[in-house]
Formats: structure tokens, sequence, C-alpha cells
């Protein structure tokens, strides 16, 4: 469990000195702890309440604990139950154990060993979430939080995500251009922070249609609609004390954005169908590659959502304006086929990677992977070189704009910035006394800027980039 969380334990009991000295006993040991009298009123903590284990009287006045157990067996298969009775027989012990009761305790009870019965409980209950989580993130090594930042940019972003995670949980909306890497930052995120032994859950907005996505995010009750045959637990719930990513979430419909929002305010959630509020503890990451802002104006997003979900703010820059990064990611790509083609390339020819570093990657870090992939399965050389590259990346036509963000032309001295001059081809071509791109780049954002009236949309289409990549030179190069 994360530090965050405390691990719950239900009593539903009806003698109120029992539940008095249980309770007394089990907040002393840090646990959070709730409470019932009835049958009817256990039943509905059990869903709202969402407990780790429960303690649970054999004999209640509306119910039997027998019947109760059942329905927790199996509503909520992954809640641990002791029943405790002062009506113990043999055959009584012989059907709770059968029907899975954890422990059947005798009253009147010794409290140590009883306490030593839920600690094992909940071990037992820490061991079934931690198998299901190891299940959960099995798959390709994409799943792996490995990060590349090599370039300045990276480096700050996650200086950025370290500083938030030493201190907080807060929600963050990643943004930034289709495969750029947002998922894997995501996954780094909850790696790091102090819900990385608890669940990360992640569901992409547009993969579905808004019924079944509210149905996965939330969950819903048997008999909710007409294949929902037994109760299903959400996403939100099922990331108890971890970690949900929304990716594409610029694209989630206005319905399901107010009840993602009403989440986010109470904490709470309620199955399609039900009609008990369930409290849950997780952090939500949100990632888009839409402009939001304009969404918002057009009310196709809601405005109290937008800043819900922004409390942090990260821009992940595109592959083109870090190109520190690119002949790294290309080797942790080449290291991933070998082991998977079961191949032995050794690298990249010095071809191969001037190639790489000038060409302008719209795919971003996806198209960079794919790439690579492609050529490793081709190439019958131990080095991938030109001619195992596909034409759209090769061909001169592939070169990248004119401006790109240069992590090191700042260090080489001039005394004013060149003038490009246009050539015939629309093209640029470099002045005989060499230029600084970074000042170039910063003198075009400013009379973007002037010619726009200080218009940051305009600005940005005149420049040809997002709003987003806009903000982040007018950042870098501290211009307001």
């Amino acid at each position: 469990m994360s530090p965050e969380v405390r691990e719950r334990i239900l009593i539903i009991e009806d003698e109120r000195l029992i539940r008095f000295a249980l309770r007394s006993r089990l907040e002393r040991e840090h646990y959070e702890v709730a409470e019932a009298e009835t049958g009817a009123k256990g039943r509905e903590l059990v869903q709202s309440f969402r407990p780790d284990l429960v303690l649970l009287d054999f004999r209640l006045p509306d119910a039997s604990g027998l019947d109760i157990l059942r329905e927790i067996v199996v509503d909520s298969p992954e809640v641990v139950v002791i029943l405790m009775t002062a009506f113990s027989t043999v055959e009584n012990a012989v059907l709770a154990m059968r029907l899975g009761a954890f422990m059947y305790v005798n009253k009147p009870f010794d409290q140590e060993e009883l306490m030593l019965h839920v600690k094992k409980g909940l071990e037992r209950t820490a061991l079934r979430r931690e198998v299901d989580r190891l299940r959960q993130s099995t798959g390709s090594d994409d799943s792996a939080p490995m990060v590349i930042a090599e370039s300045p940019e990276m480096r700050a972003l996650l200086e950025t995500i370290k500083r938030v995670n030493e201190v907080a949980s807060s929600t963050i909306l990643l943004r930034g251009e289709n495969g750029t890497g947002k998922d894997v930052l995501a996954r780094l995120i909850h790696a790091t922070s102090r819900r990385a032994k608890a669940a990360f859950q992640n569901i992409t907005c547009t993969a579905l249609p808004d019924q079944l996505l509210e149905s996965e995010l939330f969950g819903y009750e048997r008999g909710a609609f007409t294949d929902a045959k037994a109760r299903k637990s959400g996403l939100l719930e099922l990331a108890h004390g971890g970690t949900v990513f929304l990716d594409e979430i610029g694209d989630m419909s206005v319905n399901l954005q107010g009840k993602l929002l009403r989440f986010l305010e109470e904490k709470a959630i309620r199955r399609v169908g039900g009609t008990a509020d369930i409290r849950v503890d997780v952090r939500i990451l949100a990632a888009t590659n839409r402009d939001l802002e304009s969404a918002v104006r057009d009310g196709q997003f809601r405005q109290d959502l937008y800043y819900r979900l922004a409390v942090i703010p990260l821009v992940v820059p595109p592959l083109r304006s870090r190109p520190d990064d690119i002949l790294p990611l290309a080797s942790l790509f080449i290291d991933r086929y070998n082991r998977e083609f079961r191949r032995s390339i050794r690298g990249l020819t010095k071809g191969a990677e001037a190639v790489l570093l000038r060409h302008a990657w719209p795919g971003n870090v996806r198209e960079l992977r794919n790439v690579i992939e492609r050529a490793m399965i081709l190439t019958r050389s131990d080095r991938l070189d030109l001619g195992d590259l596909p034409s759209e990346v090769a061909s001169p036509a592939s070169v990248a704009p004119a401006f790109p963000v240069s992590n090191h032309a700042a260090e080489i001295p001039v005394a004013t910035t060149p003038t490009l001059k246009e050539v015939g081809s629309g093209r640029f071509h470099l002045p005989p006394d060499g230029l600084v791109l970074a000042e170039v780049e910063r003198d075009l954002v400013q009379q973007a800027l002037d010619r726009a009236e200080g218009n940051q949309t305009k600005a940005a289409k005149l420049l040809g980039i997002s709003r987003d990549q806009l903000r982040y030179r007018l950042e870098k190069f501290h211009l307001e």
C-alpha cells in the first residue's frame, strides 16, 4: 500500500461495546476504521467504504453473517473476512471456511490474537493486489518507464516531475504532439511517486464509445444494462491507492467530463446503475495533443474540468526540438529490438546518424521507434546504414525545419544574427559567415508576436506551430 493510504477495516457487529473496543485498538494500530451495527448498513459500507478486511459478527439483528459473507465473496472477492461468533460449532466453522472466510474467531476473543489474524489477513490482501499489479504490468518493454533525457528540455521536465512527486500527488496534465511519449512519462511519474506499489491503470479516451468508456472508468452493477450479468469494478476503483492515466482526455464527451469532475472534487464514484457512492483515493494523470483552451472557448471541453486537471501542466517537447535525444533513443530501440529479434546490430553508421539528426520527425519518438524496428528487420549488416532507412526519412525532403531548437547554438559567439536568404526553391540557405539558430528562432518568435499584436494563437499560426509549442519557446527565450 502507498504510505498515503491506510488499510481499511470494517466492523459489522451489533454490540456497541465490542465495536468500541475493536475500533479503539485498530485505530491505535493506524488502520482506517468504519463500523456498522446491522447487516444492511454493513452491506452499504462494503460498497462505499471499500474495506480491505471485514470483522463480521455471525448473528446480526437483521441478517445472518453467513449470508453477508456469501455476498462479499461473490461481489468483492478481494476483501478478507474474519467471522466472529459466540455461538461456535464445528459445523458453522467448517461452513464459514468453505464459503470463503479467512478466519473463524470465537467470542470472547483475545485482542492480541485477533490483531495477529488481522495482520495476516491484510498481508493476503496486499499479496493479491501485488499479483494483480504484476499481471497488469507484464507486457512489452514499451510499458517500462524508460525515458531518455540527454537534452536540456527533457532534463528540465524530469526535474519538474521529481519535485512534484516529492511533495504531492497532484493531478498532472501532459500536453504535446502525438508520439512524444506522454504515456511513457505517465508511467514514470507513477513509478517514481509514493503510489508506485499500488496499481497503474490507463485508458485511451478515444478507444471506446461514450457509454463503454463510462462503465470502464466507473464500473457497473449487475443488471445495469442488458449484458451486465455481474457487478464489475471500474478502473478508478481498481486503482485505489494508485494512479489512473487518461490518454486523449481532450476527446472525452462533455457529459462524461462532468462525471469525471465530480470524482475529482468528491473523491467518490458511483457505478453505472448503482445508488451508493464509493470512496476512492486515486491520482489522475491526463494527456492530450489538443488545444484545450480553444476547446473550452468552443464549448467542447469544460472549463472547470480544465482547471482541475491542469494543477501541474507539463509540455512534452517534440523530438525535432530536442535533437540531443535522437541518437540515444535510436540506440535504446536498437538494444530493445536486438533482444526481441535475437539480432546483434552494433549501431548506426555515421551516414545513418546524420540522416536521423536532420529528419523532421513529424511522428516524434513513435516514428523513430518504427523506423529503427523496420531497419532492424530488413538489414543484412551489423550496422544500420542509409539503405536500411525508409525513403521518407533518407530523402532531402524530410530535412527538419529551418529553425529547430538548438541546445548548443548559444555557445557560438557572434556579434549579430545574420539574415537568412530565401532561394528560388522556397528553402533557405546558410549565410557564408554562419548563424546562431537559437537567436534566429528567438527573433522570428518575437516578430510573429509583434505582427499578431501579442495574440499567441495568431503568432503560432504565423510560425506553423501549435500554441503549446509557442508557449514553450516563449518560456525558453524569456519573451513576454
